[in-house]
């Protein structure tokens, strides 16, 4: 490869292959060693082919989401199943992976900008800006630059554009699966809003099992399937739609409260840290 091949948004390659091994390093033990992460499905990733494959995903954290993911895809690559085991895999990671990502929040800061390099598709919300709801058009440029990632690679999406649970998809996503037509793998996330603060950089309790659960592409007519079916079909496989939802009674409440605490993994002498 030469030495300053660059991707389709500029970034030198063997610059964001340094970026992404070396935080790769510092991340690894995030989901190794301080917590534990349970992976289903690395076998379908080995099955996708190389361009144009769109994942979409439940948000839980700014950054350890996607961070965890870019373990995942190049592990299972190298032939890991169900773990990150050995972090070798990173030694020649996959380049065209990308992760759509809010302008606002890649600009906040020089680590953000760092993360950017890695692979974000920054767009800018039409409808939150600086802690403020607004109402504003969709930039073309914004369609126009995922359409180009798909064009190269892997890109990671979180259709719902926010850390809270439950909230509505946005339709923009259905557009961009509609224009594009990508393959679309579905990832079920868990366990990361308990084990990082908002942003996910600093660790906020260990010994906590996340979870990925990667699923099958989805059954989608690009042609004849309208956008609110679309937008269902995100919603049950990422398992957001509303019917997810329960009102839980305080016996079921506690019930679930001591499945999540069964959850937790304890070290080898069966104690657990503080």
């Amino acid at each position: 490869m030469p030495l300053f091949k660059r991707n389709p948004f500029g970034h030198i390659l063997f610059i964001k292959r340094l970026l992404i091994q070396i935080l790769g390093i510092v991340s690894h033990g995030r989901y190794k060693s301080f917590n534990n992460l349970s992976i289903e499905g690395s076998e379908i990733l080995r099955q996708l082919p190389d361009r144009n494959i769109l994942f979409i995903s439940n948000h839980q954290t700014y950054f350890a989401d996607v961070a965890a993911m870019i373990h995942v895809f190049n592990a299972s690559l190298k032939g890991r199943d169900d773990n990150i085991k050995n972090i070798g895999y990173l030694w020649n990671p996959k380049l065209n992976i990308y992760y759509v990502a809010a302008g606002e929040t890649m600009r906040s800061g020089l680590l953000p900008r760092i993360f950017a390099y890695t692979g974000s598709v920054s767009v800018e919300r039409t409808w939150r800006s600086a802690g403020k709801n607004i109402n504003r058009q969709v930039k073309l440029s914004d369609i126009s630059n995922i359409g180009k990632a798909l064009d190269d690679g892997w890109v990671i999406t979180f259709p719902q554009g926010t850390t809270t649970p439950f909230k509505p998809i946005r339709r923009g996503t259905a557009h961009i699966i509609k224009t594009y037509k990508p393959t679309v793998v579905p990832i079920v996330i868990d366990g990361f809003r308990r084990s990082f603060d908002k942003k996910g950089l600093m660790i906020k309790k260990r010994n906590v099992l996340q979870s990925m659960v990667i699923k099958k592409p989805l059954d989608l007519d690009y042609e004849n399937e309208n956008i609110d079916s679309i937008v269902e079909k995100i919603e049950f496989a990422i398992e957001q739609h509303p019917s997810f939802l329960k009102v839980l009674t305080p016996e079921q409440l506690k019930e679930q409260e001591d499945f999540i605490e069964s959850r937790k993994f304890w070290g080898s002498d069966n104690k657990k840290e503080n």
